[in-house]
């Protein structure tokens, strides 16, 4: 574990005592990355988006903190509930603006934003969204290894230490289940990939 991340540990451990200076001290450690994690997340939705990273930011912080039963392991442990929190954030957000104009205008996301990149398709938020849920069903730790590496913006020596699985089997559930979502999402057959 590095430097900065014992550091974030350390203030996560001391934030759940709800002491406004070991909160603001988090806020202050995590902002940057949090804020990047909304950023990448937004970056291919529409122009017109209504919602701010900075708003989605805040909104996932105080969702965080209001979780002072959790006992975060670590700075990754964090992340990746943080970017679970993001994703329902977003989905919730493009539901209720659908909802608003009974079918309107679809909110696109990119999957290639890593390799390979012939994904590089933009896909509705709340697609995205059902098909996980029904990769869950199917596959548990592919759905699992997508909110950590497209959600969570986690690499994949990353997503192996919070799975605690192998690098080669990351990549493996990586690449099928964005070939078995790309094929959900597009209308095409595909079968998840054994994440063995």
């Amino acid at each position: 574990m590095d430097e900065q991340s014992a550091n974030v540990t350390q203030l996560l451990r001391a934030a759940a005592s709800g002491e406004r200076r070991d909160l603001d001290a988090l806020m202050e450690a995590i902002y940057e990355e949090l804020y990047r994690i909304a950023i990448k997340h937004m970056r291919s939705e529409r122009t017109d988006h209504t919602l701010q990273p900075t708003a989605v930011v805040h909104e996932a912080y105080l969702k965080l903190i209001d979780q002072r039963t959790t006992d975060w392991n670590d700075r990754v442990h964090f992340f990746t509930v943080a970017s679970g929190l993001i994703r329902r954030l977003l989905v919730d957000h493009a539901r209720a603006r659908r909802a608003e104009k009974r079918g309107g205008a679809r909110q696109r996301v990119s999957l290639g934003d890593t390799d390979p990149p012939d994904l590089d398709v933009g896909v509705d938020l709340i697609a995205l969204d059902d098909a996980l849920k029904e990769l869950r069903e199917i596959n548990a730790r592919q759905a699992q290894v997508v909110e950590l590496r497209f959600f969570g913006g986690l690499t994949i020596d990353e997503v192996a230490d919070t799975l605690s699985i192998g690098k080669r089997s990351v990549d493996r559930d990586w690449s099928g289940a964005k070939a078995w979502l790309f094929c959900q999402l597009t209308g095409g057959d595909a079968e998840p990939a054994d994440g063995a």
